[in-house]
């Protein structure tokens, strides 16, 4: 009997968490890129309704569940050097590549760092409005504990100061 309860300790504790490690630096936790990011009519991606994880600062033109919505960046003046700003700033940031940048329009994957979860993560200038909306959505899963807003707070944090 105790035998058997070393092995499924071992299996629990050892095993298993190295096989995590390993499938996740292997790519198996990336998930595949969507076709269908961008803007629509001045619009990014809708979050899920059903998951909570992701972010949008336009949720609330769209279905959402309060834990989507986040607020724009705002900026003062020159709406095309806010935007320059904010794409050094996403740039210089660690596990990021960026996928497209368009003078109005940022997309970057995420990646964390042990398991290589994948986040998809736009920027769009809205000139009209003086602000930079942002959307951030992992690929994989329902629920992200707080990342994409975590994330996207940084950058604002970044932006501002």
């Amino acid at each position: 009997m105790t035998k058997i309860i070393f092995k499924i300790v071992i299996f629990l504790f050892v095993i298993l968490p190295i096989a995590t490690i390993v499938a996740g630096q292997a790519g198996l936790f990336n998930g595949k890129r969507p076709t269908d990011l961008g803007l629509r009519d001045g619009k990014l991606k809708a979050p899920l309704v059903q998951s909570s994880n992701s972010v949008s600062s336009q949720a609330a033109l769209y279905p959402h569940s309060d834990c989507h919505i986040i607020a724009p960046i705002t900026y003062r003046g020159d709406g095309k050097a806010a935007f320059v700003k904010l794409t050094n700033i996403v740039r210089s940031m660690n596990n990021t590549t960026v996928i497209t940048a368009e003078p109005t329009y940022l997309y970057t994957e995420f990646r964390s760092r042990l398991l290589k979860f994948t986040d998809d993560v736009e920027f769009a200038l809205d000139e009209q409005a003086g602000v930079i909306n942002m959307r951030s959505a992992s690929r994989l899963g329902k629920n992200d504990f707080g990342t994409n807003r975590k994330r996207l707070e940084a950058i604002r944090a970044a932006f501002e100061s």
